[in-house]
């Protein structure tokens, strides 16, 4: 069995979500309790108990799915769990390679935690609320959302954001573009053509001030080597070394999450088994899509922990 861990990105969130693991574990209390600390703010109480559309918020939302993911590791640590002796590879779409990161070693809690508090707030204010838009085209290859995304353009910004699975893609840009994309898909035979629900369009040009953010609060954060490789979003193939990271984290601001890719390439390499580390089971449904002779697991419960812990050490 050759294993790697993912880490879910912004759209897992719910309230209420890793209240049961402080509640079971001291170890997970202590990695929402130093989040809480480094952010100087309650995050958790906003977490366990909302309001939704202040969890909803960016900066909010991307520290605290890193939390969960991480207080999730440190239980799975605390019960016998040696990441490098047990999985190959981690790899986390979009915030999540965040997340990925701490759990590997590249970043500590803390240093993850405001550095994901730079980025939404960077990512939210890049364009002016009500000029960006995302929309999901389904049923259609990448490629060809890649084209209606450029056809739609028309001198504004359209680009596929998000290669999540076969025959599902994100794009992100200016409103009219991004609607323009999903008449176009619609009349190209896309399955469904949606706008989203999002605060910002994320993974596109638009995003550039946010990567200049990025670049800035990067170059003094400390990032070691990860104990095992990540797969990074932008290429889609692994990385250890700690510039190369960091050159890496801000390309994602601006560039396609090739998820898709990434699975794909690690099912190549052998991996057999995927286990979601976090909130929710977004990530483990587009594995089954990716890799369908693949095994997924989502850990949303602390009954979940103990199963994984089971499996690695079968």
């Amino acid at each position: 069995m050759t294993t790697a861990f993912t880490f879910p990105g912004q759209g897992s969130q719910a309230v209420g979500m890793g209240k049961l693991l402080a509640d079971t574990f001291p170890e997970a209390k202590a990695v929402f309790d130093e989040v809480d600390d480094a952010l100087d703010q309650k995050l958790s109480d906003i977490m366990w108990n909302g309001p939704e559309g202040d969890l909803t918020l960016t900066a909010n939302a991307q520290p605290a799915l890193m939390a969960v993911s991480l207080a999730t590791m440190r239980v799975l640590e605390a019960k016998g769990l040696d990441l490098k002796a047990s999985v190959s590879f981690v790899a986390g779409h979009s915030l999540g390679e965040y997340s990925a990161l701490a759990a590997a070693g590249s970043l500590d809690v803390a240093t993850a935690a405001k550095l994901l508090r730079v980025r939404g707030n960077a990512m939210q204010n890049a364009v002016p609320v009500g000029q960006g838009a995302m929309a999901a085209l389904l049923g259609l290859d990448f490629e060809a959302a890649a084209e209606i995304a450029k056809d739609a353009a028309q001198g504004e910004v359209c680009q596929a954001a998000n290669d999540n699975a076969p025959g599902q893609v994100v794009v992100s840009g200016h409103v009219a573009a991004v609607e323009r994309a999903v008449e176009i898909a619609k009349a190209r035979g896309a399955r469904r053509a949606v706008l989203l629900p999002v605060s910002a369009p994320f993974h596109c040009s638009l995003m550039g001030p946010a990567a200049e953010a990025m670049a800035e609060a990067l170059t003094n954060a400390d990032i070691k080597a990860p104990v095992v490789p990540l797969v990074a979003n932008v290429l889609a193939t692994p990385i250890t070394d700690p510039v190369d990271i960091r050159d890496r984290l801000v390309e994602q601001v601006t560039g396609t999450v090739r998820w898709r890719e990434s699975i794909s390439w690690l099912a190549g390499e052998g991996v057999d088994t995927f286990v979601e580390v976090g909130t929710g089971k977004v990530l483990t449904g587009m594995v089954k899509r990716i890799a369908k002779e693949a095994s997924g697991m989502a850990i949303n419960s602390p009954d979940d922990i103990d199963a994984v812990i089971e499996k690695l050490s079968s």
